[in-house]
């Protein structure tokens, strides 16, 4: 075979091949497990393409395996698919080889039967498109009749036929062929980028979740700045996220000038990746700045303000999120509280900051604290190494600062000792406004240092707060 595969992958391979063989069927292994094992990368999908029904060349496959697993038939699409459990698992996905036509409409094709050739021409990239055949006359043999393997050896992005054609017919391609470049490092060849450009409207037929998908993968790629850079150049990222876009450009007014935000927030997000492979942490370092276009200001003397940006950037994460199909509950918030807490440290970094500003920092970053001063660091883009440095040491010192105050006062994820539901028992009261001021007191009043965080200073200052209401207690 022309491909190293492992004992596990090959047994895998001489299984299928078997079942193909009892059916008498010509079948081939192609696409992404044929593309990454040439570029030596780790993969357990397989996808199968035979000449005739692939949800019986499925169903026979897995008989092959002790016990079978069981097969997940689609007839409506023609596909089949099952997995198989172990160190490593496999994900093995069957398909009759088709031809396919489009409907400017939709990315859903109407398919019909073909040969191994139409199969490998409806791929999207030359990459994409290579087979091994698993069958008795010739297995093992590489089939690549565009030129994949060259295009891998080269770094090559490029489709197998009209870029035009390929990306209007499956808008998706547009997303996937920026994807790979980042994931790979990889450049798009010429003729197809300008297919990208061409037919960037033509993402609209796409559905939010597909390309929020294929968002969230350029998002996790090593150099992620690579794929939102080229959705910006090729005109996709204004129709898919334009928040994001409202962030290029500099403007000078009176001889001041502000940076490109959109840029350095792609190198934010860069020097963020270099210490996490974190999602939602990338997704802060991309929302941090998002604001700053709603709150540009410029004042005379002084130069361009962004004021509140943080706490109106706050106010956008869960709108941008509902768009983008993006998850509501605990991943929107960590978010959310990241883009609001981000400048905190930074005036965290001045002399003589007490140790209430400190606690109040903690109590608020709770188990983030450590997620808010990565993005902190990270949003450090200056090309001066020195106020670079300066900046850093000044962090460090942010840190041991909340570490002294936090193994003294044990603030992090802390709960104020005095609940809403005692200040209710306590003086006969139903949920109500009192009962929030008097609790919201008692936290400001330990984390301001004013009585020691315990139980019976808070509550007697609990009941001090409450007399000064005119509130007594019951009974």
């Amino acid at each position: 075979m022309d491909i190293h595969c492992s004992n596990q992958e090959a047994e895998v391979l001489q299984k299928v091949a078997a079942a193909s063989e009892l059916l008498e069927r010509d079948t081939y292994l192609v696409g992404g497990f044929v593309r990454d094992k040439l570029l030596g990368r780790a993969t357990t999908d397989m996808d199968f393409v035979c000449l005739g029904d692939a949800l019986e060349l499925a169903t026979k496959a897995a008989s092959q395996f002790k016990p079978a697993p069981k097969v997940d038939l689609f007839k409506t699409f023609g596909t089949a698919h099952f997995q198989l459990r172990g160190e490593p698992g496999f994900d093995l996905e069957f398909v009759g080889a088709r031809k396919e036509s489009y409907h400017p409409d939709s990315r859903n094709p109407s398919v019909s039967p073909g040969n191994l050739q139409d199969d490998q021409e409806r791929r999207d990239f030359t990459i994409n498109a290579l087979a091994i055949s698993l069958c008795r006359d010739g297995y093992g043999k590489l089939i690549d009749p565009f030129g994949g393997v060259k295009d891998l050896d080269n770094g090559i992005i490029r489709t197998p036929t009209d870029p035009d054609r390929t990306f209007s017919d499956d808008p998706l391609r547009m997303m996937r062929a920026i994807r790979f470049a980042a994931q790979l490092g990889f450049t798009i060849e010429e003729k197809t980028w300008q297919g990208i450009v061409n037919n960037a409207h033509r993402i609209s037929i796409i559905t939010q979740e597909r390309i929020t998908e294929e968002l969230n993968k350029m998002i996790l790629a090593p150099i992620p700045s690579v794929g939102l850079d080229l959705l910006y150049k090729a005109g996709l990222l204004k129709l898919i996220f334009p928040q994001l876009v409202e962030l290029a450009g500099a403007e000078y007014k009176d001889g001041h000038g502000h940076k490109d935000n959109f840029y350095h927030t792609l190198q934010v997000l860069d020097n963020l990746s270099k210490s996490t492979t974190d999602l939602w942490l990338r997704w802060a370092a991309i929302l941090h700045d998002i604001a700053k276009p709603a709150t540009k200001r410029f004042e005379k003397g002084h130069g361009w303000t962004f004021h509140g940006h943080e706490v109106v950037g706050g106010r956008m994460v869960p709108k941008i999120f509902t768009k983008l199909k993006l998850p509501l509950h605990e991943k929107m918030r960590l978010v959310k509280k990241l883009v609001e807490l981000h400048l905190r440290p930074i005036s965290l970094t001045k002399e003589n900051i007490t140790d209430s500003a400190i606690r109040r920092l903690l109590f608020d970053a709770g188990e983030d604290f450590d997620s808010l001063m990565l993005l902190c660091e990270a949003d450090i883009t200056s090309k001066n190494q020195n106020k670079v440095k300066r900046y850093l040491e000044n962090f460090a010192l942010v840190r041991q600062r909340c570490k002294e105050v936090e193994e003294k006062d044990h603030i992090r994820n802390w709960q104020p000792p005095i609940s809403g539901e005692l200040i209710m028992e306590t003086f006969g009261l139903a949920p109500s406004k009192p009962v929030g001021v008097i609790k919201d007191a008692i936290k400001d009043a330990i984390l301001d240092g004013v009585i020691p965080n315990n139980y019976e200073a808070a509550y007697q200052f609990m009941v001090e707060k409450a007399a000064s209401l005119g509130i007594s207690a019951k009974g």
